[in-house]
């Protein structure tokens, strides 16, 4: 098998579990705004930009007008009282992998630049060209996210065929279809059934078994 040409990473459920990290800032945020607790997290935001979730939380109990300041909220609480995520398997040996063939790669999330730039400092990940919300117009399910991500590298439209993206979310692996681009679905959130269905290509459980079918 012929190794992609660049490899584009979402991050939280496939470079690092955060679930913990952003849950606690969602509900620490939504009691300090409202003095209520949170609804619980449906499975269908996964991979949504923060201000859809904000807005979903504020709609259930009829807040919809401060969805704006729940969204702010939120990313002051998850700066403020910060948790490192947990890494997942196989970043390490996959980023030192594409590092030594000279392989591009890089980060674009719908996770703020800040919790990127924290999480990666405070792992030590290998990650130099990171994207995150603030540097599109129009997060994931569109594909900007991975179309600027793959020009910051130095890709052209036609190389997009041969550029693998790593997705654990839906809304993600649309973003990566719509690019033009191969997406590689990580169960971490759905089933491969699920994943297959929206695009991926190949599943796998975590990025440590594609990265050992990519080097077999």
């Amino acid at each position: 098998m012929a190794i992609p040409k660049g490899f584009l990473f979402d991050f939280d459920g496939v470079v690092v579990n955060s679930k913990e990290s952003h849950n606690s800032a969602w509900a620490s945020a939504f009691k300090e705004l409202f003095n209520t607790e949170i609804a619980p997290f449906p499975k269908s935001l996964s991979g949504k930009s923060p201000m859809i979730i904000a807005e979903y939380f504020c709609n259930v109990i009829g807040k919809k007008e401060q969805t704006e300041d729940l969204y702010y909220l939120k990313d002051e609480h998850l700066d403020k009282y910060f948790t490192v995520p947990v890494l997942l398997p196989g970043i390490r040996e996959i980023t030192k992998f594409l590092s030594q063939e000279k392989i591009p790669y890089g980060i674009a999330s719908n996770a703020t630049k800040q919790f990127l730039k924290n999480s990666i400092y405070h792992l030590d990940l290998n990650f130099d060209v990171v994207f995150g919300l603030q540097d599109y117009v129009k997060p994931k399910p569109a594909p900007e996210a991975y179309i600027s991500l793959a020009k910051a590298l130095n890709f052209k439209e036609e190389d997009f065929k041969d550029i693998w993206v790593f997705e654990d979310s839906l809304t993600g692996t649309n973003a990566a279809r719509l690019a033009g681009m191969q997406p590689i679905g990580i169960t971490t959130a759905y089933t491969e059934r699920e994943l297959k269905e929206v695009g991926s290509i190949l599943t796998f459980p975590t990025v440590l078994e594609a990265y050992q079918y990519l080097t077999k």
